[in-house]
């Protein structure tokens, strides 16, 4: 009798087995997920990328345990619509919010209710999510503030356009306005970046425990150029010769705003730094993919000088230009032992890319269709990466622009309101500078890429180019 309970008990176990290792499959644990986007951060500004005169050593050290993109692509060349199609997975020619459309007194023009956005994607993965700095798509109150459009937390910014204040009168957190008395009548006692960064960081220790996604939006270095006199400031304090600025913006001015530039890079370099500490502080290291990438191209403005840095890099264009600088921006990826250490990647990406990523990676499905494609193969050194047919952007300020890149051809067609456009063809195998315009040379790849143009999108009732 007793074998025989011995023999029952052996086999119950032996045939319990397969259970027990599909429940600690089931068990396995969700991968947080932290995006990080600059603002205005050029190509080039970053050491990783060739840039000599800023010291970014905490990016720099995420690109060599992580993976490098060498042509990754923002969703516009200025800040709404690029965010839009980060948010929603969509180019320009679909997205509702295709410019910067401005609403009296506070915010832009928001999405409409109900769209599906990467903050509600992660929640239905069972995630809590948070935002930390600009919002820029929806005024307070709106149909597409922040908590509505899929995340549980916000703290920053509503409006991109006060955004260009660092030392602003108030903030908001959720749907509360957060006064800053301290920075009346240019107290400037509070430093926004700080105070943005500090919520970001308490997001990840309150959500240690469970899978988050965060997105960690810093308006660094954005116009105004304007930080505190610290330590980083002082690195570059008497660097470079300088001739003084005054803001037309009627925000503090920055004295020298070459080092004021060069700071707001370090600062936001440290703060990147700052994240990767928290995340190893909490044995959160080896599982959370962090993600850094700019929204466009670099500024002119608040005494920028994106020439003196060489801040498109080896590209041609600044912010507002659909040339490669003003649209490829830096992206870096790290996760120590799923994302290799110290590789570079020529992959085609683009900011609709990153909702089908998420949604592979969380193994939740899209309920509609993006224009994006996922990259978790190119990220986990996995096959099967699809290629984009084609990448689309349109802008509609300075006379209207479209940029479409098909393969290593890039065509870009200017100056479409009043009915003149312009029509240029680059082949980026030969020309990344986009010097020579090969139109005239390959007649059927321009008929080609000026079709694909206008197919590519659609109609807008708020933007639209004109005849």
């Amino acid at each position: 009798m007793k074998a025989q309970t011995l023999l029952s008990l052996t086999s119950s176990f032996l045939l319990g087995l397969p259970i027990l290792k599909c429940e600690a499959a089931k068990k396995e644990k969700p991968i947080n997920v932290i995006y990080i986007l600059a603002d205005d951060l050029g190509y080039g500004d970053i050491g990783c990328y060739g840039q000599e005169k800023i010291k970014t050593p905490n990016i720099d050290r995420m690109a060599k345990n992580g993976m490098l993109f060498t042509q990754n692509y923002a969703g516009c060349t200025v800040s709404a619509p690029s965010r839009a199609s980060l948010m929603t997975g969509l180019h320009t020619g679909h997205t509702q919010i295709r410019g910067n459309e401005e609403i009296d007194p506070e915010g832009q023009q928001p999405m409409t209710a109900g769209t599906y956005t990467i903050g509600k994607l992660m929640q239905a993965a069972g995630y809590t999510t948070g935002i930390f700095g600009k919002w820029g798509l929806g005024y307070p109150g709106s149909t597409s503030d922040p908590n509505s459009m899929g995340f549980d937390e916000f703290f920053g910014y509503n409006c991109q356009r006060q955004a260009h204040s660092f030392y602003p009168d108030h903030l908001w957190h959720n749907k509360e306005r957060i006064d800053l008395k301290e920075n009346e009548n240019n107290g400037r006692q509070i430093y926004s970046q700080d105070l943005i960064h500090e919520h970001g960081i308490q997001f990840i220790k309150d959500n240690k425990d469970k899978p988050f996604f965060a997105m960690l939006t810093y308006t660094l270095p954005h116009a105004e150029l304007n930080l505190p006199h610290d330590s980083i400031y002082k690195m570059y304090e008497n660097q470079f010769e300088e001739k003084p600025y005054n803001s037309k913006y009627g925000y503090y001015p920055s004295e020298k705003p070459k080092a004021s530039f060069a700071a707001m890079v370090t600062k936001l370099d440290f703060y990147v730094g700052q994240v990767l500490e928290e995340l190893k502080r909490q044995g959160l290291d080896k599982n959370t993919l962090v993600i850094f990438s700019s929204d466009n191209g670099p500024h002119r403005e608040g005494g920028a000088d994106p020439d003196f840095f060489k801040s498109y890099g080896p590209l041609k264009g600044v912010k507002r230009d659909v040339y490669e600088g003003g649209i490829r921006t830096p992206m870096i990826a790290w996760l120590p032992g799923k994302v290799q250490a110290g590789t570079k990647t020529n992959q085609i990406t683009a900011f609709w890319d990153i909702l089908p990523t998420l949604s592979e990676l969380t193994k939740t499905k899209l309920p509609l269709k993006t224009d994006g494609i996922s990259i978790l193969p190119t990220l986990f050194s996995g096959k099967g990466q699809k290629q984009h047919k084609y990448l689309y952007w349109e802008f509609h300020e300075e006379g209207g622009r479209q940029a479409i890149r098909k393969g290593n051809w890039k065509a870009i067609r200017q100056h479409i309101v009043g009915g003149k456009p312009t029509f240029e063809l680059y082949d980026l195998s030969k020309d990344i500078h986009e010097d020579n315009d090969v139109s005239a040379q390959f007649p059927q790849v321009a008929k080609e890429m000026k079709n694909l143009m206008d197919k590519a999108r659609t109609e807008s009732p708020i933007f639209k180019f004109g005849k």
